[in-house]
């Protein structure tokens, strides 16, 4: 078990309910609301997102590397990584399919794993930091993993919804599972995140 703070409900033996948020002491199995199930707080730490956070760190580098997508054109198939399909959309003047699967395909799931890794270390540093600081990261983050299956929905559309005049075809290739892997580790490692850990460094900020 986590040596929780001992100014914290949980060292004190308060539970919460997570149907109806009702607070009660942990002795009681059931909220006597809603009848669902109390329980403390996570006492997993910064473990498990940590985990998943290096799973998707693992199934990016397939993600980048492998082919994203099979392109058809004018006869002759190549497989493209998910950069080299942004550049020939973009050499096709397909600019907004061009910045939209960049934007979703890069951007937000390097830098969700940016952010996330940053947040754990934070927490697990013994350096003073600001936590309102670290606290708005988190949100941040939280707001963006709502989001996080536009970019398996944008790849998986794209074959459908790009026909240049009949001159190219769109297939998903070989990078669809791992990349599909990264975003669901990514939303796992954020959800598990607590930030009440945050807060529970005794540091100034």
């Amino acid at each position: 078990m986590t040596a929780y703070p001992a100014d914290s409900a949980a060292a004190q033996g308060w539970s919460v309910c997570q149907t109806c948020m009702r607070i009660d002491k942990e002795h009681n199995t059931s909220c006597p609301i809603c009848g669902s199930r109390l329980q403390l707080r996570p006492d997993h730490g910064i473990q498990q997102p940590v985990a998943l956070l290096l799973c998707a760190v693992v199934f990016y580098l397939p993600a980048m590397l492998w082919p994203i997508m099979h392109t058809t054109q004018l006869g002759r198939t190549t497989g493209n990584t998910i950069t080299q399909g942004v550049l020939i959309l973009w050499s096709s003047g397909s600019y907004p399919i061009a910045i939209v699967i960049f934007i979703a395909s890069v951007v937000v799931p390097l830098g969700k794993m940016i952010s996330l890794g940053w947040l754990c270390w934070r927490v697990y540093s013994p350096q003073p930091f600001s936590r309102r600081q670290v606290t708005r990261v988190y949100f941040v983050v939280e707001i963006i993993g709502k989001w996080s299956m536009v970019d398996v929905f944008v790849v998986a559309l794209l074959a459908g919804l790009v026909q240049l005049d009949n001159l190219m075809r769109i297939e998903p290739g070989n990078a669809t599972l791992p990349f599909t892997a990264v975003v669901i580790f990514t939303m796992l490692a954020a959800q598990t995140f607590d930030p009440r850990l945050i807060w529970d460094k005794e540091h100034a900020g």
